[in-house]
């Protein structure tokens, strides 16, 4: 028990305790809070700013996510769905994004009462106090929050929130291809040749790979789920090259391991070292890329290697870099943030990539995700920062014990469990590999 646990909670005001909780994200991790608040008894709204549920993920779908549907579905959420006679899927089985989406997250988002409360095409402009910026003390904490946000229509507005819960993800916040982290200088110049991670090249993106050059940026799962798609991909069409381009002198995070539970990522890192060997795949490693210009005939990333500032000339180029937060909607918050991974304080430690695998980070709950702000909380891949360690097991988690101390159970929401399978990633690709986890 820690001093956390035994501080009261500031009382709410009449109308707070009449307001919803605003959920920002229609995803697994926020339908799934949804859902845990249906079985709390407490109103909600989803604002989602796809035209559809799960948009990021449906953008990945092609790709096969590494867990199996027993780690894929909420616990509440799959109780609100078998009471109107929905089946788990084949638990061994993983799933592809789409499956994922088909199967389970869009029927979820179907059911009463969570049908009703779910806005899509809501893009979340901030979040504040209502009359408050983040300089204001003096009864915060009673204050209701105010979502700012702008709907398909143009239209700007404000939804009062009795507490909010950030489950927005990183999907659409990639990291940049500069291995400053700054903007690629350049960038304007060569974006329409870049494309972001896990691409669909045997499919709806095939046009822009077949017989031409790619450059895959970057070190982790993403980049391997397309390195191996484009060798499939030049199998089928002649002229179609592969580069691999990474700063470090090796891809670490995509090594075999042979204690993973988690059978498809444990056999991606022995596929991609195997197609390398092959020749399929050029590896340009060392290469710290500083600017993109485009020339008559092709796009160059320029960057320093060995010493010296080199080109690399190609067609188009896969942005597998990684993700970051987007914390711009939350500049009147008070946050208390990593200064290395921009996770919540308590939690960075936890999940820190240097030292954690996917399978070994601690259960977590509300303790970790708590900031100054009281009330609300970042959760999902977004509450990682910038740590790809993230499984949907583990925002279930989170969400399950941050809806119980809202309704004020603080006994339920201290107490996190969780076991996950032994894995050192979130997601590969293709039809007899993993995918995308978050």
């Amino acid at each position: 028990m820690t001093l956390l646990d035994l501080t009261p909670r500031a009382a709410t005001t009449n109308r707070s305790s009449t307001l919803p909780v605003a959920i920002i994200g229609a995803g697994p991790i926020g339908l799934a809070a949804a859902a845990n608040l249906v079985e709390r008894g407490i109103d909600f709204v989803v604002l989602e700013a796809g035209n559809e549920v799960a948009a990021s993920v449906r953008a990945w779908g092609h790709t096969r996510l590494f867990s199996p549907w027993k780690h894929l579905v909420d616990p509440a959420s799959r109780r609100l769905l078998q009471e109107r006679g929905w089946e788990l899927p084949d638990p061994e089985r993983a799933p592809t994004g789409t499956e994922l989406v088909e199967k389970y997250v869009a029927p979820l988002a179907d059911v009463e009462p969570i049908a009703s409360r779910v806005r899509t095409g809501v893009h979340v402009l901030g979040v504040t106090r209502e009359g408050m910026d983040r300089t204001r003390t003096r009864g915060r904490a009673a204050t209701p929050f105010a979502v700012r946000i702008r709907t398909s229509d143009g239209t700007v507005e404000e939804i009062a929130a009795r507490a909010v819960i950030d489950a927005s993800g990183t999907y659409l916040s990639p990291n940049s291809l500069s291995s400053s982290g700054l903007e690629l200088l350049g960038m304007s110049e060569i974006s329409e040749a870049v494309t972001p991670a896990l691409p669909d090249v045997l499919g709806h993106d095939r046009g822009r790979f077949a017989g031409r050059r790619a450059t895959v940026v970057g070190a982790g799962h993403s980049a391997a789920n397309t390195l191996l798609g484009l060798v499939e991909l030049a199998r089928q069409e002649p002229g179609t090259s592969i580069t691999w381009l990474i700063r470090n002198a090796q891809a670490v995070r995509v090594s075999a391991s042979a204690d993973d539970e988690l059978a498809d990522r444990a056999r991606l890192g022995s596929r991609v070292d195997q197609a390398v060997a092959d020749g399929l795949i050029d590896v340009l490693d060392g290469f710290e890329i500083i600017r993109g210009r485009r020339t008559s005939e092709a796009v160059e990333l320029v960057g320093h290697r060995n010493g010296e500032v080199v080109a690399h000339a190609t067609d188009v180029v896969v942005n597998a870099t990684g993700f970051r937060p987007d914390l711009d909607i939350l500049r009147e918050i008070r946050l208390e943030l990593d200064e290395i991974v921009e996770a919540p304080k308590r939690l960075a430690p936890l999940i820190d990539p240097n030292v954690h695998s996917c399978g070994t980070v601690e259960p977590h709950g509300f303790r970790e995700l708590t900031h100054p702000e009281q009330d609300f909380f970042i959760v999902g891949m977004k509450s990682y920062g910038r740590a790809p360690t993230f499984l949907l097991a583990t925002g279930y988690e989170q969400v399950r014990s941050v809806t119980a101390w809202l309704a004020g159970d603080t006994a339920s929401a201290a107490n996190v469990e969780l076991v996950l399978p032994a894995t050192g990633v979130c997601s590969t690709d293709l039809g007899d590999g993993g995918g995308c986890c978050s």
